[in-house]
């Protein structure tokens, strides 16, 4: 029962929907609205004399784009027309950002007291969606405080709400929520937990027309506008982004009359002439001291024509020689300090403060500082030739392919409504947990829906999990899915009927390689090669019609060769054949939408390590999936069948 936000860069609230898409969905009575106009990496700017509304969003751990208020997004565009490479104190607009810095030159957040930075960006929308208004939608957290969704589900829910719909459904956009209007409350599909929400005005976010001059082009010191993502030029960026709000914040310590110039390094000393000793966190060692001239700061002083001193802030350089630079370090000189590169993340013995703050400064000053990289997962096994590959014992076949859907036009809605329920005449006084209106009531559907010999009053009873709905929200949410024939009970999942899901046509292959995963040295290991690729949606997908991408094919996955290892395989045949392994819909990890997205059956895609979370060692992963695998409708069963 988790929610959508959180303190800029704080994990304090998780994000809900560990599943992107649902193949059995409730019927939505709205989809996600047009209120997004461009999404863009890093500064971008509007079409030539378009007006929109600019929204500054920072990138949370969960890989969420969350916006900033609208105050806060008049403040950055306030500082941005004043010093498009400067940095902005978000403290001074919301004092619960106090520890907060924005660099604009390199599109970082830093938080100063913890070294923890994080990318932003600057988006825009429809003058006439919910930011443009003004209109916020919250809902209310564990602490009785609100909480403003993500840009794109406010956009959405208001949509909804100028339409009048009586509810919305989020699983389009990947999560597992319904939004009920009349209520003004927010429910998890799996775990039926509510919460409230609320609609409140604010102060519209700040609007913006044409484009931005190319002397403010981001980010600076490449040709084409666009940031290289190599890990060298991202971990440059990053200290370069800490470095400026560094600086930026002891300038104003020391000077705080002092008119604000561009918080870049402009080649000068940091240290003036004396000694001191920065001691720096060893990769392995227990700590090493390195001499620097300097016992403080010196604020940086500007050089004429903007010239940086040799020798010095090696951050200032163009991009390209400030890349082959760092690259072409062969050798570590002996006495150079090791600063692990996952301590700037919090994620090491060391304060990130104190080993992100030490590093990051004495990059900029020109020191050398050894870079040591956090280890990297093993996601494949070592080569293996064709003969070694063999076919897995006990399971027929080594590769499944599935295509286009199979319609069963045998049977009408209403029959398969019919089939899995019995008539209630004296219903009890509860909730439809579909419409929300009370069983002795009539159906919310009434007016919208209408099918002969379906009255609105009617109510049935699912025939083995006992749960009671209208007749005609029953018909409805059977009508808004895959109608495949099937039922799931919104209520507790129970299944009726062979469910199937709506996974693009693709490619799985299994067979046998001759390695063993962390935990199971005794066995051999299954290989399962997923292979789905792009193409145009169908009728029961999201957007149908439209093209959706296939990222990260082939997937490949791993099983242990053991009796367990091998029942688990057969029932991801079976899944796969019934298209419940992927769906489309809307990335956890990258925000793309109209992508394929795993669909809550958790594969192991890294071989000889757990780094990820998605490998081995794992003792609960088998049952664990084969759990996940019943919820589907698929279970040993299945396999005698």
């Amino acid at each position: 029962g988790g929610g959508f936000g959180g303190a800029p860069g704080e994990p304090c609230i998780p994000v809900p929907g560990h599943g992107a898409g649902l193949s059995c969905r409730p019927p939505g009575m709205a989809r996600q609205g047009s209120g997004a106009m461009l999404a863009s990496g890093g500064l971008g700017f509007p079409p030539q004399n378009l007006a929109r509304v600019v929204v500054w969003e920072w990138l949370n751990e969960h890989g969420r784009w969350r916006p900033y208020s609208a105050a806060v997004c008049h403040h950055i565009e306030n500082v941005l027309k004043e010093d498009a490479r400067g940095s902005v104190v978000l403290g001074q607009v919301d004092v619960q950002l106090a520890p907060y810095v924005i660099d604009l030159q390199s599109m970082h957040q830093f938080r100063q007291d913890t070294g923890t930075m994080r990318p932003v960006r600057r988006n825009f929308y429809d003058p006439s969606s919910a930011p443009g208004k003004g209109i916020v939608w919250e809902w209310e957290n564990d602490n009785s405080s609100w909480t403003p969704y993500d840009m794109d589900i406010c956009i959405t829910i208001q949509n909804a709400y100028e339409k009048q719909h009586p509810w919305l459904d989020l699983s389009s956009l990947g999560f597992c929520y319904l939004i009920y209007f009349s209520s003004m409350s927010q429910m998890n599909r799996q775990t039926q937990r509510k919460r409230r929400l609320r609609r409140r005005m604010d102060l519209a976010y700040p609007l913006t027309m044409g484009s931005i001059p190319k002397s403010q082009s981001w980010p600076v010191g490449t040709s084409t506008g666009t940031p290289c993502s190599c890990p060298q030029c991202l971990l440059v960026n990053s200290t370069r982004a800490a470095s400026n709000a560094i600086l930026a914040s002891q300038r104003r310590k020391l000077y705080p009359g002092a008119v604000r110039q561009s918080s870049t390094f402009a080649g000068t000393a940091l240290w003036p002439v004396g000694t001191g000793t920065v001691a720096v966190a060893g990769g392995t060692t227990k700590g090493e001291g390195l001499r620097v001239p300097g016992g403080a700061f010196a604020p940086s002083q500007s050089v004429p024509g903007g010239v940086p001193l040799p020798g010095l802030n090696n951050l200032n350089r163009p991009g390209t020689q400030r890349g082959a630079g760092l690259g072409t370090r062969a050798t570590v000189p002996p006495g150079v300090p090791a600063l692990p590169v996952k301590n700037l993340n919090g994620t090491g013995p060391i304060h990130p403060a104190l080993a992100g703050m030490t590093g990051i400064l004495m990059c900029a000053a020109g020191l050398p500082v050894c870079l040591t990289r956090a280890p990297k997962p093993i996601l494949h096994p070592p080569p293996v030739s064709k003969s070694d590959i063999k076919p897995v014992p006990g399971v027929n076949g080594i590769c499944r392919k599935t295509k286009k859907k199979h319609l069963k036009k045998s049977k009408t809605p209403e029959d398969v409504v019919r089939r899995y329920i019995q008539k209630v005449k004296n219903p009890p006084d509860e909730d439809c947990t579909i419409c929300m209106e009370r069983l002795v009531t009539s159906s919310g559907y009434e007016g919208i829906l209408s099918h002969r010999g379906i009255k609105p009053e009617l109510v049935g009873k699912l025939g083995k999990c006992g749960h009671m709905y209208h007749l005609l929200c029953l018909l409805a949410m059977y009508n808004n899915g895959n109608k495949d024939g099937s039922l799931q009970c919104p209520t507790c999942k129970a299944i009726y009927g062979e469910k199937t899901g709506t996974q693009p046509p693709g490619k799985m292959e299994f067979h046998l390689i001759p390695h063993s995963l962390p935990g199971y040295t005794d066995s051999k290991t299954i290989r399962i090669v997923y292979d789905i690729p792009t193409g145009i949606q169908g009728p029961e997908h999201p957007n149908p019609g439209k093209k959706f991408t296939a990222r990260g094919f082939p997937r490949h996955c791993y099983l242990p060769d053991n009796e367990k290892g091998r029942k688990v395989l057969k029932l991801l045949i079976v899944a796969w054949d019934r298209r419940l392994i992927f769906t489309i819909g809307t990335s956890n990890t990258t925000g793309e939408s109209d992508t394929v997205v795993w669909n809550e059956i958790h594969h192991k895609t890294e071989f000889g390590s757990n780094l990820t979370g998605h490998g081995y060692p794992d003792p609960n992963y088998l049952d664990n999936v084969l759990a996940e695998l019943l919820a589907q409708g698929v279970s040993e069963a299945t396999l005698k069948d």
